[in-house]
């Protein structure tokens, strides 16, 4: 049974799945956060994508603040709208660039605090896949492999069938939005995404 949000159109009510967006790349004008903007854009009807703009905000994970691992620490308010992004969503997709050959900091201290309390996270269980784009040949494969690892350390019943790393090159210089081949890409991959809630 789909874990997922009513949405009524007309007489009918249709499931709404909801997709948590974590941007691996602080730039406003980001080509990841533009192919997560696209996510949001192309997605199926019956599927909501909701980019997550906290992530820049979160302080570095630190148990002595973290009131589900101390019971004498007020958890700070990013973390708290994290955490309930997460806990709202049925589905996350990761959509990052790749740092010296691994994923930024601010996905690893994601991860870190949405793995807490351990093996009790607000993203157990839940569909995740990662997707990108990087400098290079191989478009920040490197860091999606990491990133998927560690997700699923953490707790996330990782999509290892969704895989799309774009190096930034074959987009020539235009806004994702712009190519046809990766807008169709996109659009398989939450749909893929969303067919695993449940």
């Amino acid at each position: 049974m789909r874990r997922c949000r009513p949405l009524t159109e007309g007489n009918e009510t249709v499931a709404r799945i909801k997709v948590l967006a974590l941007v691996g790349s602080l730039r406003a004008a980001s080509i990841n956060r533009q192919i997560a903007e696209l996510a949001v854009a192309v997605a199926p009807d019956d599927v909501t994508v909701t980019v997550f703009e906290g992530l820049g905000d979160l302080p570095f994970y630190n148990e002595e603040i973290d009131d589900s691992m101390n019971a004498e620490a007020t958890t700070p308010a990013p973390v708290v709208a994290l955490r309930a992004a997460a806990a709202e969503a049925d589905a996350a997709l990761v959509v990052t660039p790749e740092y010296n050959g691994s994923y930024p900091a601010v996905v690893k201290n994601a991860i870190d605090w949405l793995s807490r309390p351990f093996g009790d996270g607000a993203l157990k269980d839940k569909p995740l896949a990662v997707i990108g784009g990087a400098f290079g040949r191989y478009g920040g494969v490197w860091a999606h492999d990491d990133t998927r690892k560690s997700f699923g350390i953490a707790g996330a019943r990782v999509i290892e069938g969704i895989k799309l790393s774009v190096p930034f090159a074959t987009l020539e210089g235009k806004p994702p939005a712009k190519n046809a081949e990766l807008v169709a890409n996109v659009r398989d991959a939450v749909g893929k995404l969303a067919a695993e809630v449940g």
